[in-house]
């Protein structure tokens, strides 16, 4: 594959047809809405205006969204709030919890926005929504998107400690970007966070996820995937990126099935097991399946 460059159009305009999300339905579509909306929980789902909502609700998952919907960072690709966040929600773990055994959930994502005006970033709270699954469902598996928790290892290890199924944490982007669109993260911060829990919880699966169409060049994707196997990680997830809003980055290229395809091939072949991509793949997109 040549080493393409990111055209310097916006993005703006008819979706292609590849990008047309289904409609959300169907009576576990509303089930959990419903528990979401009573127990007033968030869900990365809607913050972010995931557009395989209405599948995985239709199937009765979710991202669960710790920690308030209100973000202390403002990455540029980010539709979450950004600004002073709340204070946080001691009851939140249990209701957690509360729902996913309501809805007999065998397999929990569980994410949260960046709380950097915490002292540990949020991971206790984590580690207790862990604890409190674990408590509610038996043989329930875990999955945890985290923050980089400004670098802070005690932090990482709070959460590791609670041994959840799959520690996934997402570089988003390509190292040259990071400066533009994630200024307050560190590519080899995050990197060196992944690296930190396969070295230190060796039997622990790893996973993060890159978004496409930011102005990445072939090249800078191939290095982020080699960064990430070269620190261990299991899983990845590729996808599209899409403007949430006008005042976000502007989409730089729509990425064709046929070079997700390409991309996937590429990360098998350099050792990742369990890989998805494709435009409308989010990090938790699928989670639960077994490749």
């Amino acid at each position: 594959m040549t080493d393409r460059r990111p055209s310097s159009g916006t993005g703006k305009g008819r979706l292609p047809r590849w990008l047309k999300a289904a409609v959300p339905s169907g009576a576990e579509y509303a089930a959990l809405k419903k528990k979401i909306e009573q127990h007033n929980l968030h869900t990365i789902c809607s913050e972010a205006r995931c557009p395989n909502r209405g599948e995985c609700w239709s199937a009765g998952t979710a991202t669960f969204l710790l920690l308030g919907p209100v973000c202390t960072r403002a990455c540029r690709y980010c539709h979450v709030e950004s600004g002073p966040a709340a204070p946080v929600n001691p009851d939140e773990p249990e209701a957690i919890a509360d729902t996913a055994a309501a809805l007999d959930l065998k397999y929990v994502v569980i994410t949260s926005v960046t709380r950097d005006d915490l002292p540990d970033g949020g991971a206790a709270h984590f580690a207790e929504t862990i604890r409190a699954l674990k408590n509610k469902i038996d043989r329930v598996r875990i999955e945890v998107l985290t923050p980089d928790f400004a670098g802070d290892i005690d932090s990482v290890r709070k959460v590791a400690d609670e041994s959840p199924f799959v520690f996934g944490h997402n570089i988003e982007t390509v190292e040259a970007l990071f400066p533009r669109l994630r200024p307050a993260g560190s590519f080899s911060r995050s990197v060196d966070l992944l690296g930190y829990i396969k070295k230190s919880y060796p039997r622990q699966l790893t996973k993060s996820g890159i978004m496409l169409g930011l102005g990445e060049t072939d090249s800078q994707i191939s290095a982020a995937l080699s960064a990430l196997r070269e620190a261990g990680v299991d899983r990845v997830t590729l996808g599209q990126y899409l403007q949430p809003s006008k005042n976000l980055e502007p989409v730089s290229r729509f990425i064709t099935p046929e070079e997700f395809e390409h991309w996937e091939t590429e990360a098998r072949s350099i050792g990742f097991k369990w890989v998805k991509s494709g435009p409308l793949v989010r990090s938790s997109f699928r989670a639960d399946a077994e490749t």
